[in-house]
């Protein structure tokens, strides 16, 4: 069965420990067919500090280890999951234009400048109130991210924050509230050839993207990447299986897998 994780985090993310050969490995014993890894380059640092490059060393350092290792064992594209490329355009060219590059995960980690561009996984979530404020900022972002296409091949996980909302509340926000910006991003993401991704979360959300897959296939939505968000070996390819069969029943019939910036359409079975 052809099983890829296309969304997981090395040492090369400042958020994970373990090598790309030890991620590789996991990966193959686990009978994954491919691996993307997506180390986490963010134009927004985690207090909202500004950051406009990206050191490639060291992730094709470890990158040539695990293909020596790996690399006729399992397929092993080059990713990264780049944040927020929309703010510095001519920065985000420049990182974006490694050779080699395979694939490249759009998205959002933190609060728009103007709210001081601090990591939504910091925030306070205590009230309703508080939970829909960094949603509204959340989701502007999201969509003037979906408006610039050449910064990303796919949306990468368009419900982020819901992730962080456990506080005490009567009722949990719900991105069905949020329906005509997550269409919206859904839309522009068509429009312009691009994709999203179910983000598992290590198994962990898996019904919560079945509005989402609706909505992106109402907007005429194609290309669909599935990945764990894995920052260790353990969780690599929880909840693949599940999300296929979560596109099936949505309608979708082929997931993606990126070479060389293009997606590669593989049959559902």
């Amino acid at each position: 069965m052809f099983l890829a994780d296309c969304h997981t985090h090395s040492s090369c993310s400042f958020d994970a420990e373990f090598p790309m050969a030890a991620m590789a490995k996991t990966a193959y014993e686990y009978g994954l067919t491919s691996l993307t890894l997506t180390d986490h380059c963010d134009l927004l640092g985690l207090e909202g500090e500004t950051v406009q490059t990206y050191d490639w060393e060291p992730v094709l350092k470890q990158r040539k280890e695990m293909l020596d290792a790996f690399g006729a064992r399992i397929d092993l594209p080059l990713g990264i999951e780049f944040g927020m490329g929309f703010l510095f355009p001519e920065a985000a060219r420049k990182i974006l234009s490694q050779p080699g590059l395979d694939f490249v995960i759009g998205s959002v980690h933190n609060q728009s400048q103007e709210a001081g561009g601090k990591d939504f996984y910091f925030l306070d979530y205590s009230t309703m109130d508080r939970c829909r404020a960094a949603l509204d900022n959340y989701f502007t972002s999201m969509i003037a991210l979906a408006a610039q296409p050449e910064f990303y091949d796919v949306v990468g996980h368009i419900i982020y924050p819901f992730r962080y909302m456990k506080g005490d509340y009567a009722v949990p926000p719900k991105v069905e509230e949020y329906r005509d910006e997550v269409f919206e991003i859904c839309r522009l993401a068509a429009q312009n050839g691009k994709g999203i991704e179910i983000n598992t979360w290590k198994g962990q959300t898996l019904a919560e993207w079945i509005p989402v897959l609706k909505l992106f296939r109402e907007a005429g939505g194609e290309y669909i990447t599935v990945g764990s968000d894995a920052h260790a070996p353990g969780p690599i390819g929880r909840g693949i299986k599940e999300a296929y069969q979560i596109m099936q029943d949505c309608g979708f019939r082929y997931v993606a897998n990126y070479h060389e910036r293009k997606p590669d359409m593989v049959k559902l079975k």
